[in-house]
């Protein structure tokens, strides 16, 4: 039976990476592209994404 738990481990562990992969791919695919404008104390920032 303890052969079973170490694998049922590997089983959930692989499950919750694959997991996590994919909502990190998800969220990089919905950020915008073009330029990010930011106005701070220093003055004026612009970045190209």
């Amino acid at each position: 039976m303890n052969r079973y738990n170490g694998l049922y481990f590997v089983i959930g562990a692989l499950v919750v990476v694959v997991i996590g992969l994919g909502a990190y791919i998800f969220n990089e695919e919905r950020k915008p592209d073009g330029i990010e404008l930011r106005i701070g104390q220093n003055g004026i920032s612009v970045e190209e994404k």
